[in-house]
């Protein structure tokens, strides 16, 4: 029984100090934000900066993650200044993401697959406004510049976030496209 508890330790002390965090850069990460009218080209686009985060490596691979996004931080880019300014106050409001309620949102990778040595295949669960739905994206690695740049959108309706006018949602589609760069 000694020797079994001695050779648990061990292995738990292995797999402990076998995993690095790696903490991201929040001054140098981004995600950039979009969304698309129902019926015509062209929407809407921003920025959110993240408050913090970091990926899980074992032997030498990505293995997880988790990133907190700061939603204060929300902010419409595309129209003049007036513009700008009314959309990311509307984006904050209780129609879509309630920042007062629900001042972050969270991604935790849970799962990563290599499909090439520089491009995964992760799968996470995002919360945002209180609900966690899962997600799959795809992901480029950059060992060179440590950055890590993906592209994937999400059915916004999922997690809550909704528009209520009279002309509904058909104005706006229910996809939110994130463009991310996560640097270390």
């Amino acid at each position: 029984m000694k020797k079994l508890c001695t050779c648990l330790a061990i292995l738990f002390f292995t797999q402990m100090y076998a995993q690095d965090v790696l903490p991201i850069d929040t001054k140098k990460s981004e995600i950039k934000w979009s969304c698309d009218y129902s019926f015509y080209f062209n929407g809407h686009y921003g920025f959110v900066k993240f408050k913090d985060g970091f990926f899980s490596k074992t032997n030498d691979k990505i293995t997880g993650g988790s990133f907190t996004i700061d939603l204060h931080t929300l902010e419409a880019t595309d129209m003049e200044e007036e513009g700008n300014k009314g959309l990311t106050e509307h984006l904050k409001d209780p129609d879509f993401f309630e920042v007062v309620k629900f001042p972050t949102a969270t991604l935790v990778i849970t799962r990563v697959n290599y499909l090439q040595s520089d491009k995964i295949r992760a799968e996470a669960d995002l919360t945002i406004k209180g609900i966690t739905q899962p997600v799959k994206f795809d992901a480029t690695l950059d060992f060179a510049n440590k950055t890590m740049k993906t592209k994937f959108k999400i059915d916004r309706t999922r997690w809550g976030i909704t528009y209520n006018s009279e002309i509904k949602d058909s104005a706006i589609s229910d996809a939110i496209g994130f463009d991310v760069t996560l640097s270390l």
